[in-house]
Protein backbone atom coordinates (compact mmCIF):
# COMPACT_ATOMS: atom_id res chain seq x y z
CA UNK A 1 0.00 0.00 0.00
CA UNK A 2 1.20 3.45 -1.24
CA UNK A 3 2.59 5.73 1.86
CA UNK A 4 -0.81 8.71 0.88
CA UNK A 5 -2.99 6.20 1.85
CA UNK A 6 -1.65 4.45 4.99
CA UNK A 7 -1.20 8.34 6.54
CA UNK A 8 -4.47 8.95 5.23
CA UNK A 9 -6.01 5.52 6.98
CA UNK A 10 -4.14 6.72 10.39
CA UNK A 11 -5.75 10.50 9.93
CA UNK A 12 -8.86 8.64 10.20
CA UNK A 13 -8.34 7.86 13.83
CA UNK A 14 -8.70 10.19 16.59
CA UNK A 15 -5.95 12.04 18.24
CA UNK A 16 -3.79 11.53 14.83
CA UNK A 17 -2.71 14.20 12.48
CA UNK A 18 -1.09 14.26 9.64
CA UNK A 19 2.31 15.05 11.36
CA UNK A 20 2.02 11.90 13.89
CA UNK A 21 0.81 9.68 11.09
CA UNK A 22 4.22 10.05 9.09
CA UNK A 23 6.09 9.61 12.70
CA UNK A 24 4.09 6.10 13.15
CA UNK A 25 5.09 5.31 9.53
CA UNK A 26 8.54 6.24 9.84
CA UNK A 27 9.02 3.99 13.00
CA UNK A 28 7.97 0.90 10.95
CA UNK A 29 3.77 0.83 10.96
CA UNK A 30 3.59 1.18 7.44
CA UNK A 31 0.05 -0.77 7.51
CA UNK A 32 -3.21 -0.29 9.70
CA UNK A 33 -2.71 -4.28 10.31
CA UNK A 34 0.76 -3.21 11.93
CA UNK A 35 -1.25 -1.01 13.87
CA UNK A 36 -3.46 -3.20 15.73
CA UNK A 37 -1.16 -5.52 16.66
CA UNK A 38 0.66 -3.38 18.08
CA UNK A 39 1.09 -2.33 21.98
CA UNK A 40 1.00 0.62 24.14
CA UNK A 41 4.54 0.32 24.68
CA UNK A 42 5.38 -0.11 21.14
CA UNK A 43 3.53 3.50 19.94
CA UNK A 44 5.11 5.10 23.38
CA UNK A 45 8.77 4.86 21.06
CA UNK A 46 6.72 7.01 18.31
CA UNK A 47 7.30 10.99 19.47
CA UNK A 48 5.09 12.69 20.07
CA UNK A 49 2.67 9.84 21.43
CA UNK A 50 1.75 9.63 25.04
CA UNK A 51 0.49 6.67 27.00
CA UNK A 52 -2.80 8.00 26.85
CA UNK A 53 -2.67 8.59 23.44
CA UNK A 54 -1.75 4.89 22.91
CA UNK A 55 -4.40 3.76 24.46
CA UNK A 56 -6.82 5.89 22.79
CA UNK A 57 -5.92 4.68 19.28
CA UNK A 58 -5.85 0.92 20.28
CA UNK A 59 -9.37 1.16 21.75
CA UNK A 60 -10.58 2.82 18.63
CA UNK A 61 -9.09 0.22 16.50
CA UNK A 62 -10.71 -2.64 18.19
CA UNK A 63 -14.21 -0.99 18.18
CA UNK A 64 -13.18 -1.20 14.04
CA UNK A 65 -12.55 -4.46 14.51
CA UNK A 66 -15.99 -5.19 16.53
CA UNK A 67 -18.36 -3.39 13.66
CA UNK A 68 -16.79 -5.32 10.78
CA UNK A 69 -17.36 -8.12 12.65
CA UNK A 70 -20.92 -7.96 13.30
CA UNK A 71 -21.87 -7.04 9.45
CA UNK A 72 -23.62 -9.52 8.31
CA UNK A 73 -24.42 -10.10 4.43
CA UNK A 74 -28.20 -9.72 3.83
CA UNK A 75 -30.59 -12.34 3.44
CA UNK A 76 -31.90 -12.67 0.23
CA UNK A 77 -35.77 -12.06 0.44
CA UNK A 78 -37.78 -15.54 -0.67
CA UNK A 79 -40.66 -13.93 -2.32
CA UNK A 80 -44.34 -16.00 -1.46
CA UNK A 81 -45.80 -18.03 -4.17
CA UNK A 82 -48.71 -16.33 -5.39
CA UNK A 83 -52.30 -17.95 -5.40
CA UNK A 84 -54.22 -18.89 -8.18
CA UNK A 85 -56.68 -15.42 -7.06
CA UNK A 86 -53.23 -12.90 -7.41
CA UNK A 87 -52.61 -14.68 -10.91
CA UNK A 88 -55.80 -14.14 -12.30
CA UNK A 89 -56.45 -10.58 -10.90
CA UNK A 90 -52.98 -9.78 -12.34
CA UNK A 91 -54.10 -11.03 -15.18
CA UNK A 92 -57.42 -8.73 -15.69
CA UNK A 93 -55.21 -5.62 -14.73
CA UNK A 94 -53.02 -6.08 -17.43
CA UNK A 95 -56.17 -6.73 -19.94
CA UNK A 96 -57.66 -3.74 -18.28
CA UNK A 97 -54.55 -1.48 -19.35
CA UNK A 98 -54.43 -3.03 -22.69
CA UNK A 99 -58.16 -2.10 -23.62
CA UNK A 100 -57.54 1.57 -22.39
CA UNK A 101 -54.48 2.15 -24.34
CA UNK A 102 -56.72 0.21 -27.33
CA UNK A 103 -59.37 3.16 -26.46
CA UNK A 104 -57.23 6.74 -26.41
CA UNK A 105 -56.71 8.17 -29.55
CA UNK A 106 -53.99 11.13 -29.82
CA UNK A 107 -56.05 14.18 -30.62
CA UNK A 108 -56.18 14.75 -34.63
CA UNK A 109 -53.99 18.19 -35.49
CA UNK A 110 -54.51 20.24 -38.44
CA UNK A 111 -52.59 20.31 -41.45
CA UNK A 112 -50.72 23.96 -41.07
CA UNK A 113 -48.75 25.71 -43.96
CA UNK A 114 -45.70 27.04 -42.74
CA UNK A 115 -46.39 30.21 -42.59
CA UNK A 116 -49.30 29.82 -40.55
CA UNK A 117 -46.89 27.97 -37.68
CA UNK A 118 -44.58 30.95 -37.82
CA UNK A 119 -47.28 33.35 -36.85
CA UNK A 120 -48.47 30.91 -34.07
CA UNK A 121 -45.62 30.75 -32.30
CA UNK A 122 -45.15 34.60 -32.65
CA UNK A 123 -48.72 34.87 -30.97
CA UNK A 124 -47.40 32.61 -28.25
CA UNK A 125 -44.07 34.91 -27.72
CA UNK A 126 -46.92 37.73 -27.76
CA UNK A 127 -48.95 35.97 -25.23
CA UNK A 128 -46.38 35.24 -23.22
CA UNK A 129 -45.28 39.15 -22.62
CA UNK A 130 -48.71 40.76 -22.66
CA UNK A 131 -49.92 42.00 -18.96
CA UNK A 132 -52.79 41.38 -17.17
CA UNK A 133 -54.79 44.61 -17.92
CA UNK A 134 -56.25 45.62 -14.76
CA UNK A 135 -59.14 48.74 -14.00
CA UNK A 136 -57.83 52.19 -13.08
CA UNK A 137 -56.83 52.19 -9.17
CA UNK A 138 -58.19 48.50 -8.87
CA UNK A 139 -55.71 48.50 -5.53
CA UNK A 140 -57.22 51.31 -3.97
CA UNK A 141 -60.69 50.53 -3.55
CA UNK A 142 -62.47 47.28 -2.73
CA UNK A 143 -65.77 47.83 -4.52
CA UNK A 144 -63.72 47.98 -8.15
CA UNK A 145 -63.58 44.55 -10.03
CA UNK A 146 -60.29 43.73 -11.07
CA UNK A 147 -61.44 43.70 -15.15
CA UNK A 148 -60.60 45.50 -17.67
CA UNK A 149 -62.28 49.34 -18.64
CA UNK A 150 -60.68 52.16 -20.31
CA UNK A 151 -59.43 54.58 -18.04
CA UNK A 152 -61.75 58.60 -18.90
CA UNK A 153 -61.50 61.52 -17.00
CA UNK A 154 -59.94 64.81 -17.29
CA UNK A 155 -57.48 64.48 -14.39
CA UNK A 156 -56.57 60.36 -15.37
CA UNK A 157 -52.97 59.51 -15.06
CA UNK A 158 -53.35 56.22 -16.35
CA UNK A 159 -55.35 57.96 -19.51
CA UNK A 160 -52.77 60.33 -20.16
CA UNK A 161 -50.00 57.57 -19.78
CA UNK A 162 -47.92 58.75 -17.31
CA UNK A 163 -44.88 56.82 -15.72
CA UNK A 164 -45.81 53.93 -13.40
CA UNK A 165 -48.68 53.45 -14.35
CA UNK A 166 -50.33 50.15 -15.23
CA UNK A 167 -50.57 49.04 -18.91
CA UNK A 168 -53.21 49.38 -20.85
CA UNK A 169 -55.15 48.07 -23.92
CA UNK A 170 -53.71 48.65 -27.27
CA UNK A 171 -53.26 47.59 -30.58
CA UNK A 172 -49.49 46.68 -30.35
CA UNK A 173 -50.55 43.70 -27.78
CA UNK A 174 -52.45 41.94 -30.88
CA UNK A 175 -51.30 38.59 -32.49
CA UNK A 176 -51.07 38.33 -36.21
CA UNK A 177 -54.22 38.98 -38.24
CA UNK A 178 -53.89 35.48 -40.06
CA UNK A 179 -54.23 33.69 -36.99
CA UNK A 180 -56.34 35.63 -34.93
CA UNK A 181 -59.02 34.11 -32.84
CA UNK A 182 -57.83 30.39 -33.95
CA UNK A 183 -56.98 27.51 -31.59
CA UNK A 184 -53.76 27.05 -29.92
CA UNK A 185 -53.25 23.45 -31.86
CA UNK A 186 -53.78 25.57 -34.92
CA UNK A 187 -57.85 24.67 -35.66
CA UNK A 188 -60.06 27.60 -37.05
CA UNK A 189 -62.84 27.15 -34.48
CA UNK A 190 -67.00 26.92 -35.33
CA UNK A 191 -69.45 27.23 -33.56
CA UNK A 192 -71.55 24.36 -34.21
CA UNK A 193 -75.43 24.16 -32.64
CA UNK A 194 -77.27 21.19 -34.43
CA UNK A 195 -75.90 18.50 -36.55
CA UNK A 196 -76.19 20.05 -39.77
CA UNK A 197 -73.56 23.16 -39.16
CA UNK A 198 -71.27 20.03 -39.71
CA UNK A 199 -72.05 19.88 -43.15
CA UNK A 200 -69.89 22.87 -43.75
CA UNK A 201 -66.67 22.29 -41.63
CA UNK A 202 -63.29 21.38 -43.37
CA UNK A 203 -62.24 18.32 -41.09
CA UNK A 204 -58.22 19.72 -42.07
CA UNK A 205 -58.51 22.72 -40.98
CA UNK A 206 -61.77 23.21 -38.84
CA UNK A 207 -62.69 22.37 -35.33
CA UNK A 208 -65.55 22.31 -34.03
CA UNK A 209 -67.06 24.12 -30.76
CA UNK A 210 -70.48 22.79 -29.26
CA UNK A 211 -73.02 26.48 -28.31
CA UNK A 212 -73.48 25.93 -24.47
CA UNK A 213 -76.92 25.97 -25.41
CA UNK A 214 -77.19 23.30 -27.21
CA UNK A 215 -78.74 20.36 -24.97
CA UNK A 216 -77.67 16.60 -24.23
CA UNK A 217 -79.61 14.29 -26.18
CA UNK A 218 -78.04 16.91 -29.44
CA UNK A 219 -74.56 17.07 -28.29
CA UNK A 220 -74.32 13.29 -28.55
CA UNK A 221 -75.66 13.07 -31.44
CA UNK A 222 -73.15 15.92 -33.06
CA UNK A 223 -70.69 13.92 -31.62
CA UNK A 224 -71.36 10.47 -33.25
CA UNK A 225 -71.66 12.99 -36.70
CA UNK A 226 -68.35 14.82 -35.75
CA UNK A 227 -66.37 11.20 -35.31
CA UNK A 228 -67.82 10.18 -38.70
CA UNK A 229 -66.85 13.18 -40.26
CA UNK A 230 -63.22 12.57 -38.19
CA UNK A 231 -63.69 16.31 -37.33
CA UNK A 232 -62.88 17.51 -33.52
CA UNK A 233 -64.50 18.73 -30.90
CA UNK A 234 -62.61 21.42 -28.95
CA UNK A 235 -65.17 21.29 -25.75
CA UNK A 236 -65.91 17.37 -25.42
CA UNK A 237 -64.55 14.33 -25.09
CA UNK A 238 -65.49 11.93 -27.70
Amino acid sequence: MAKKEVIKEFTSLKGIGVAKAELLYANGFDSMEKLKESTVEDLKKTKGITEKNAKDILSQLKDVDKKELKKVKPKTEVKPKETKKEVSKKKEEIEIVEEVEEIYKVKKKPEVSKERKEKLLIRKQIKGRTPEFLREEWFRYKRIPKNWRRPDGLTSKMRKNLKYRPSKVRVGFRGPKVVRGSHSSGFEEVMVYNVTDLENVDPKKHAVRIGGTVGTKKRLEIAKKAEELDIRILNMKV
